[in-house]
């Protein structure tokens, strides 16, 4: 007999959860999506054709058992549901919310290569947490046994977190070290509330805390505490800095005020809305209200920072991006929303110079699509005699973010990197160079995607406890 739960994609229609109308979520931080009602949910978890060889899981980093926890939400087993999510990520309530769906699980769904509308799997993913969170079904960490061997987290965004959280559950002793004065990295300080409210993420930073992870805070390696300290005091380390250096731009007029970095002006909105005094803020230097905003770049920073505008009251808020529409790497969902909102996107533009000591303008050089780069993306080619102005009082550059030059700033010459500045691991286990060491996350791959800095954070901690365990045995031997 044919299961009368699932395969319902010839029937039922694809249905995100309820959007906010863009005047109205243009006014505050809140996430523009709501959540499904439970019987929502089943009946868009109901869509999944149950596929032998599902895709979904194939491109997802963690291989999450997508079909399976479809199947549990669609059958009303919700609990068991969570349960099957957890197994595979430690944080499916923000994969949920900031994952490019879109580019991973959802673009490769069948029923969506079929033009049947893919099933919405982080929409699903995000309520089944969700709901465990508010049934209480999201137990505090409790290890079995307590041990003596210790780690040393530094960096507190999602690799780190994701190791702690399984290192932690083993029941290692765990101290996360972070420059910032609240854990989460990116997650906290980077990404606008409009994709990831805050409590989201502080829930599970309680939850790490309540289960005996230790953080110190307001620690910056190299000054508050040395790399060397830090090896002498634990059994392992795990390094999961993400990379903040932000890659510069070369051109006439650099250095002018009202031209800002895309990572400085995101800290000083999300700090404000944690309740933080930012002078930087109110003085307006990292500001948008009142202002014509010109962001410079493509990717989901970009994307933040155009969105992140609108909601402070600018002026006009336009995204200048050297490539076309379907060459830019951020996600198509996020451009689509910040045009709902009123962002105008200039394709094919490039900045050349600024124009005033006190920004008053870019001067921008029209660009069009040649050859094929390395990577296969067409490069871009400057239109000769095409330059213009764009007037703007406020120009944020989100250019990507580059390693910091850790081997230097930690007096540690034998951490090898690789010649983008980036720290050489395994790419099984993790290690380094340095016997014991770990790396993972952007400071590894490079500026990339939360899932799969909790992929890299997760693996190292298994070849950790692998190593525990070989230890162990060798020494009952």
């Amino acid at each position: 007999m044919a299961d009368q739960t699932m395969l319902k994609f010839v029937t039922v229609e694809k249905a995100m959860p309820e959007k906010r109308p863009p005047d109205l979520r243009k006014e505050d931080f809140q996430e523009i999506y709501g959540e499904y009602a439970r019987e929502k949910a089943a009946e868009q978890a109901g869509r999944c054709s149950q596929c032998g060889v599902p895709y979904c899981q194939t491109h997802c980093p963690l291989h999450n058992n997508i079909p399976d926890w479809l199947r549990l939400t669609a059958e009303g087993r919700l609990e068991e549901a969570y349960e099957l999510s957890q197994a595979t990520n430690t944080f499916p309530e923000i994969c949920g919310r900031i994952c490019p769906q879109d580019r991973l699980c959802e673009g490769n769904c069948v029923i969506e290569q079929s033009g049947h509308g893919t099933v919405t799997i982080g929409s699903v993913e995000k309520y089944i947490t969700d709901t465990a969170f508010e049934m209480g079904w999201v137990k505090p960490i409790a290890p079995k046994t307590e041990r003596s061997e210790s780690v040393g987290i530094i960096g507190a965004g999602p690799g780190g977190l994701a190791a702690a959280d399984m290192l932690r559950r083993a029941g290692l002793q765990v101290t996360v070290y972070d420059r910032y004065d609240r854990a989460g990295g990116l997650m906290t300080y980077g990404i606008p509330g409009f994709k990831l409210e805050k409590p989201v993420v502080m829930q599970r930073i309680d939850q790490l805390e309540d289960g005996g992870v230790s953080f110190v805070l307001n620690c910056t390696v190299g000054d508050e505490i040395s790399f060397a300290d830090i090896r002498d005091k634990h059994d392992f380390v795990v390094i999961a800095t993400g990379v903040y250096k932000s890659r510069e731009l070369q051109a006439p007029g650099v250095g002018a005020d009202g031209l800002v970095r895309a990572i400085d002006y995101l800290t000083a909105s999300n700090r404000k809305s944690f309740g933080d005094d930012v002078p930087e803020f109110d003085s307006g230097e990292l500001n948008a209200e009142g202002k014509r905003v010109v962001v410079i770049g493509g990717g989901d920073t970009a994307m933040d920072c155009v969105r992140t505008a609108v909601r402070q009251g600018a002026t006009s808020v336009k995204c200048l991006y050297r490539r076309d529409r379907a060459n830019m790497p951020g996600s198509q969902r996020e451009v689509a929303n910040a045009e709902e909102e009123g962002v105008e996107f200039v394709w094919l533009t490039a900045p050349k110079g600024f124009k005033g000591d006190r920004i008053e303008g870019v001067i921008v050089q029209k660009m069009r699509l040649g050859q094929p780069d390395a990577t296969g993306r067409q490069s871009p080619e400057v239109i000769d005699g095409a330059d213009y102005v764009e007037d703007a009082d406020l120009v944020i550059m989100a250019l990507g973010f580059e390693p910091e030059d850790l081997p230097s700033l930690w007096e540690t010459p034998k951490l090898e990197v690789t010649r983008w500045g980036t720290v050489k691991a395994d790419f099984r286990t993790h290690e380094t160079a340095l016997e014991r060491v770990y790396a993972v996350g952007d400071i590894v791959r490079g500026a990339s995607l939360v899932v799969w800095a909790i992929r890299d954070g997760r693996e190292a901690a298994e070849a950790i406890l692998a190593k525990i365990a070989e230890h162990t045995t060798l020494a009952a031997e």
